[in-house]
Formats: C-alpha cells, structure tokens, sequence
C-alpha cells in the first residue's frame, strides 16, 4: 500500500482543476464519494494503481491527509456526510476497461 503517491495526489489534483474530465459524481452512503473520470490521460503507474477490472484500496497516510487537507475537503463537500470533519481517507480505485473510465472513491472516516 503506497499511501503518499503522487500518482493518486495527480489524479485527485487533475480532478479538481479539470472537472470537464468527471463522467460521473456520485454520493454513495453518507461518507463517501464515487467519480469516474475518462481513461484518455497517462497516469504513471497506472497498472499499479488503477487495476483493470479489479480494486486497489490504500489508506492515505495522515502526513497526506494533513499536506493535502484543501484537496480532500473539496471531494469531502461532495459526500452527504453531515458530521463536519475526517480523520483518515480510504482511496479505493480501479480501471473499468469496458466504460473506458478510471474509477475513484474516496471514503471519509
């Protein structure tokens, strides 16, 4: 588990200054946030990251969390989550190769 990738940093970053690059937003249960973005720009170690057809979970270290907390509160405004405040952030991602998009779910805890 690579909690301080930049590679997951990149995608997250990329989001939010490239919305027109979401295909989809999506609240899932209160804390939690699911987006799909298009497959059409590198992304290094993208195999690693963003496996096709299958999950890959990783837990974002607190030094990420705390370096980066402006980013993830950006997708946390996106969760209905009433409560105000996370301690951890779980980053679960996937290549869906059939819908040429790069999956990406962010759970606040």
């Amino acid at each position: 588990m690579a909690s301080n990738s930049d590679a997951l940093y990149y995608v997250l970053s990329k989001i939010y200054h490239h919305p027109e690059l979401v295909t989809a937003t999506v609240p899932r249960d209160s804390n939690t946030v699911q987006i799909t973005i298009t497959d059409n720009f590198k992304i290094s170690d993208s195999d690693y990251y963003f496996p096709i057809n299958r999950l890959s979970v990783n837990r974002l270290s607190h030094d990420f969390v705390a370096k980066n907390g402006d980013l993830l509160d950006y997708f946390y405004d996106m969760t209905e989550e009433e409560n105000p405040g996370y301690h951890e952030v779980w980053m679960t991602t996937s290549h869906v190769k059939n819908q040429s998009v790069y999956l990406i779910e962010l759970s606040y805890e």
